[in-house]
């Protein structure tokens, strides 16, 4: 009868009701984040006629629009129109320990002599490349060289990404030891990157508090010049952008991954920075001398090159890991955030002949929910939690041997996603429709 009158009166059901995020991780706290809370509609007076007291205590991403309204401005909530079926930003059925508790215990081992074997495998592969390059000195050999050796450069990065995360092995030395020559090689500062790496595992989905890749708030958005803005969301600039972001950050944000006094860091990590940054700077010099000995033209042809090539990999490969799935995707302030919640934003990819190559880092729900598992175990564990996350995984698209449909989301996203809404605790990407 109720459901009759409002359709009578031109009023359309009312909106689902969003509740309060039931999960938390084990050790970590909520992060509180004050923001001024949009005015919300009186649910509770809207349905009184109803006969029924409940309550509507609501946590949404922008304020409830009247029908009338909406229809008159054309406008969405937060990005995103009223939409039936499944709903991602609703907090999930299952707690972080029942994903745990579906993955096989042998994955969580981390076997050092086979996390070795894949570093031995790629600095051979490497070197091996450098030397036919070298030795055949062909302008048609060339951009192949480019293409493969950059995409090594970011094989190499990925292990020592695992040995940031712990989970190369158990020893902390032996991966501060390989962390810092595999990522020094490719001048990435091993303990200036991991630190910050760390803070957007803890925060992922947090508008303000994650680290790379986060949305900007509208009005950081608003705030940038026309030139930057182009360029942010304009390919392949974006795709570039990974040695600026270790110099100052992302926009909003400030600080450097060389500069130990930097908010990113706690004083008790100040001489780990600073050992990072002597690395980073002795492989500079190392580059500085080869060009001295062997020429500019060979040293950028042999390493320049496939330098950017593998930037181009690292920025690629980490934007899609948070954008550009066909359903918006949440993302999340206050008490509306929880680790597990931001962690099921992510996303699996498929590269596929560069899986391997790249040592599965496209399977990534898991790893970052669960970083400390080995990434030769990723793919076992993540088939084990399917049944347990259900919907909330999103099954990624089957590659070709080479991952060319991906190019096709990225496009997409960067036409899409340009900033958020100021307030709100569950907030979409929404469109800058003058961005041309």
């Amino acid at each position: 009868m109720a459901s009759w009158v409002l359709s009578e009166c031109g009023v359309r059901p009312l909106p689902r009701v969003y509740t309060r995020p039931r999960t938390r991780m084990m050790g970590l706290s909520e992060t509180g984040c004050c923001v001024r809370k949009p005015d919300l509609i009186n649910l509770s007076t809207l349905v009184a006629s109803r006969g029924r007291a409940r309550d509507w205590g609501l946590k949404v991403s922008a304020p409830l629009r009247l029908t009338f309204v909406e229809e008159e401005n054309n406008e969405k909530i937060n990005g995103v129109g009223e939409e039936g079926g499944f709903d991602p930003g609703a907090p999930p059925p299952f707690k972080l320990a029942d994903v745990r508790a579906a993955i096989p215990k042998h994955c969580w081992v981390k076997d050092p002599w086979r996390s070795m074997s894949y570093v031995v495998r790629d600095v051979v592969v490497v070197f091996g490349l450098a030397a036919a390059a070298a030795y055949l000195n062909n302008w048609v050999v060339w951009p192949l060289y480019w293409a493969a050796q950059g995409t090594m450069f970011w094989a190499l990065f990925v292990l020592g990404h695992d040995c940031g995360h712990g989970s190369f092995s158990n020893d902390h030395k032996l991966n501060s030891v390989v962390g810092h020559i595999l990522h020094s090689s490719i001048l990435v500062p091993y303990h200036g990157w991991r630190i910050s790496h760390r803070t957007h595992h803890q925060n992922h989905g947090h508008v303000e508090n994650d680290e790379s890749w986060h949305p900007l708030s509208e009005k950081i958005y608003r705030s940038l010049d026309g030139v930057t803005r182009l360029l942010r969301f304009t390919v392949p600039f974006p795709m570039l952008a990974y040695p600026i972001y270790l110099w100052s950050r992302s926009p909003g944000k400030t600080g450097s991954h060389f500069d130990p006094n930097s908010d990113l860091f706690v004083p008790s990590e100040r001489k780990d920075v600073i050992t990072s940054t002597a690395c980073w700077m002795a492989m500079v010099a190392l580059l500085v001398g080869l060009s001295f000995a062997m020429g500019p033209l060979e040293v950028l042809k042999l390493y320049g090159v496939p330098y950017w090539i593998f930037v181009m990999w690292l920025d690629f490969v980490t934007y899609l890991h948070h954008h550009g799935h066909d359903d918006k995707l949440p993302w999340y302030r206050g008490k509306e955030w929880s680790y597990l919640r931001g962690g099921l934003t992510t996303l699996d990819r498929d590269y596929g002949w560069i899986n391997n190559i790249h040592h599965d880092i496209g399977t990534h729900v898991i790893h970052h929910l669960f970083p400390q598992i080995p990434h030769y175990h990723l793919i076992e564990a993540t088939k084990a939690t399917k049944p347990v996350l259900g919907k909330y995984y999103k099954e990624p698209e089957k590659s070709w041997p080479l991952p060319f449909h991906l190019i096709g989301a990225l496009f997409k996203s960067m036409k899409k996603d340009h900033y958020v809404s100021d307030t709100g605790d569950v907030v979409y990407y929404q469109t800058d429709p003058e961005l041309k």
